[in-house]
């Protein structure tokens, strides 16, 4: 369980690491989207909003009364569905239009950006200052997509914005809106008394005229027949008749009446059926219907369809809808019924009309005019009355105050809600680090260098004999006071050796290779000794005493980590050889300062011996065979008989034989030098060396059978490439001086 949790925290730190290395991309993707958006906040055009709150109280649901009127009769349950239909008729484009039309938008730049002023216009063309176009439909539009309605939650108030460059025009637009809104919905309300007025209107007249023609008639025909009196037998026949025509004018008013009210609501929806409706059956039924489907749309928010009160819901609203068919089923039979009636009715009258005219058919003609007259009379009566209740009802809505009221007008908003500096800045900010932590891994994951031993382990299998820490010269400086600075070479002239006594080098050299010889204790130095002890460690039986050092590509410290360890090795007293096989780019001459007259191309050419070719430099326990004069074949002379003798007689006097070879892609050399040897040694600079080439390097050196055991990082900027030396398992030795001032070797194993 401790090594899940270690290694959970290495892998949080790895992911530090990469924004760490990477942290001038963090700031820089951060810093420019902060600018940009504090750019764009400052100089964009502020925006107001104004804002309107209107009630819109539920209206009754039937034409009005005079008993409505007056507060008589109770209200009907909150209808929700009424609700949401005046809301989205706060939006709908005709009343935009109309908003736009008397606030004349067309003239206003904001909404009619082709508008022409009236002054440009030639004097034909212009028309009271207004624009040459009359068409308020895109202006309509725009108005419309600018306004916001939201309802204040758990009230019946609605709060109408609009946003604006100007405030002045914002508060404008709210409050006509406002203004024409309640115009509009009082149109709406009483369109249907209005139409119910007409129908009746139009019944009456038809009524009068039929009815004044009854008593033209009647009167012609008293006259011309001198009818004065009627016999007691004809007077019941007559009053038969009468009841049987009585009975007849009711069954045809009945008829009328089912016929408005089936027509009223034949073609109705359950979903559509309006405020205002005659129907008592239809009202009733809306009301019920109204509410349930508010209560199920609630409820849809929380429950789904499946779920039972849900689907009782639905059943319920299902039958309701049943229901309007049956009322509608109904009416139409009621209708029918009438129809059936007033034809029976009608048929037994003119059957009576026969048994009458046998008697005194002058006298019985003229009473039955005379029940018809009557008959009619009351007719009209009754629609006169019903017919001013109507108009009365209208009157009385048009004085009465609109159910939808203005609670507070828009006023001229003082401060711009957009756009939102502070916001803006801390958005931009949140985003621009979060972009920035997701560019950093993302170039991180572009990066196709070697990151780590984990990595080289996964791609190959190969271990890590130790890892090599970026150096910077100022850690000598704070260390010791040294002046110099540290990097790869040395500018002294050639020839000039260093002293055997030499602890410090003179002023102004500029090496690093013997930094573990001059600065043993530097933490660089340690980690140099840790490679050392790995390669003592590499072998359970016999440590490999020559060893061949190579890179997949130039510029990798291969040479510089070579120099080092090789100091690490003397200081254990263990007889060194430096053999340089890079006969192209050799170094070994100015970093000890040797002589090239002499060296491997030498001895491999047959011009000295292998004793006069080997130069002792001015490190205890270090020798070195230089290159030599550059040959032109180095190739030809690595892969010769005599290079194996000399490798047989170099193991037999020195007791390690590190080999300096060129890269391993660049020429064939290190191939054929590694078949030669104990082990092969791969040099990696950390954040530098591409995966392609190094696992190409890998396969070359397997192909020609050689023993690599393993990897060298060099070059790691702790802390910034995106992981921690310090956590590999390694081997380290050290190096300490007991009181009789002899040098010690200890060797320990860390997992730290």
């Amino acid at each position: 369980m401790n090594r899940d949790v270690k290694k959970s925290e290495i892998d949080l730190m790895e992911y530090v690491g990469v924004v760490l290395k990477r942290k001038w991309v963090l700031a820089a993707f951060a810093g420019s989207l902060v600018l940009f958006t504090g750019i764009f906040s400052f100089l964009a055009t502020p925006i107001y909003k104004a804002t309107a709150t209107l009630l819109i109280e539920e209206e009754n649901s039937k034409i009005l009364s005079i008993d409505e009127t007056f507060g008589f009769q109770s209200r009907a349950p909150q209808d929700y569905r009424y609700f949401n239909t005046q809301m989205k008729l706060l939006k709908s484009k005709s009343l935009a239009e109309n908003v736009a039309r008397k606030m004349n938008l067309l003239s206003r730049p904001e909404f009619n950006p082709k508008a022409i002023p009236s002054g440009t216009l030639p004097p034909t063309q212009r028309t009271q200052g207004q624009p040459l176009s009359n068409s308020y439909s895109e202006s309509a539009e725009r108005l419309r997509l600018g306004i916001d309605v939201k309802p204040v939650r758990e009230t019946r108030l609605v709060e109408v914005s609009f946003a604006s460059p100007s405030p002045i025009l914002a508060s404008e637009i709210v409050n006509t809106l406002a203004e024409e809104f309640i115009t509009f919905s009082v149109e709406k309300r009483f369109q249907t008394t209005q139409q119910a007025s007409d129908f009746l209107g139009e019944q009456i007249a038809n009524l009068r005229d039929e009815l004044a023609s009854k008593e033209r008639e009647i009167q012609r025909y008293g006259q011309d027949k001198q009818i004065l009196f009627l016999s007691e037998s004809e007077n019941t026949e007559v009053n038969k008749f009468a009841n049987i025509y009585q009975a007849y004018n009711q069954a045809l008013i009945d008829r009328v009446r089912a016929e408005a009210s089936y027509r009223e609501i034949k073609n109705l929806d359950v979903d559509s059926i309006p405020q205002v409706i005659n129907n008592p059956v239809a009202q009733q039924l809306r009301s019920d219907y109204t509410r349930t489907k508010n209560e199920y749309d609630e409820k849809s928010k929380i429950f789904k369809p499946d779920y039972p009160e849900m689907i009782q819901l639905k059943a319920r609203l299902d039958s309701m809808k049943n229901e309007l068919r049956k009322a509608v089923a109904a009416a139409e039979t009621e209708f029918q019924s009438a129809i059936r009636r007033e034809e029976s009715l009608k048929s037994l009258l003119e059957k009576q009309r026969l048994d009458v005219n046998k008697m005194n058919s002058n006298a019985i003609l003229y009473n039955s005019l005379k029940v018809e007259v009557d008959t009619r009379r009351k007719l009209l009566n009754s629609l006169v009355e019903r017919q001013n209740e109507t108009v009365v009802s209208s009157k009385l809505g048009e004085l009465k105050t609109s159910n939808i009221n203005i609670i507070d007008r828009a006023e001229i908003p003082k401060k711009p809600v957009l756009p939102r500096k502070k916001l803006n800045l801390l958005l931009a900010l949140l985003l621009g680090l979060s972009g920035g932590v997701g560019l950093c891994f993302l170039l991180e994951y572009l990066d196709n260098t070697v990151k780590g031993p984990e990595e080289v382990e996964k791609m190959t299998g190969l271990p890590s004999l130790g890892v090599v820490p970026f150096f910077s010269p100022e850690e000598t400086n704070a260390k010791k006071g040294d002046s110099y600075s540290i990097e790869y070479g040395d500018d002294r002239p050639e020839g000039q050796k260093l002293k055997e006594a030499d602890e410090t080098p003179p002023s102004g050299t500029k090496k690093i290779e013997l930094i573990n010889h001059y600065h043993p204790k530097l933490s660089i130095s340690e980690h140099y000794r840790t490679v050392r002890t790995s390669f003592l460690l590499s072998h359970a039986s016999m440590p490999p005493r020559t060893i061949v050092f190579t890179s997949s590509l130039p510029q990798e410290g291969k040479t510089s980590t070579i120099v080092n360890i090789a100091v690490a090795f003397a200081q254990l007293q263990e007889r060194v050889l430096l053999i340089e096989c890079d006969l192209r780019k050799p170094r070994f001459h100015q970093i000890f300062n040797l002589t090239r007259t002499k060296g491997m191309s030498s001895y491999l050419t047959g011009r000295v011996s292998l004793k006069e070719a080997i130069q002792k430099t001015a490190l205890e326990n270090i020798w070195v065979l230089p290159c030599g004069p550059t040959p032109p074949n180095p190739a030809e002379l690595l892969n010769s008989t005599k290079m194996k003798d000399m490798m047989a007689e170099v193991r037999e006097v020195f007791d390690i034989v590190l080999i300096d070879t060129p890269p391993v892609l660049v020429v064939i050399d290190p191939i054929i030098v590694s078949s030669l040897a104990d082990a092969v040694v791969l040099v990696v600079r950390a954040g530098k060396t591409a995966r392609k080439p190094f696992l190409n390097a890998v396969a070359e050196l397997k192909k020609s059978d050689a023993k690599i055991i393993g990897v060298i990082f060099n070059g790691v900027r702790t802390g910034t490439q995106g992981y921690y030396y310090g956590g590999y398992h390694h081997a380290y030795g050290s190096i300490y001086q007991s009181q009789d001032g002899e040098e010690h070797f200890e060797t320990e194993a860390s997992d730290s």
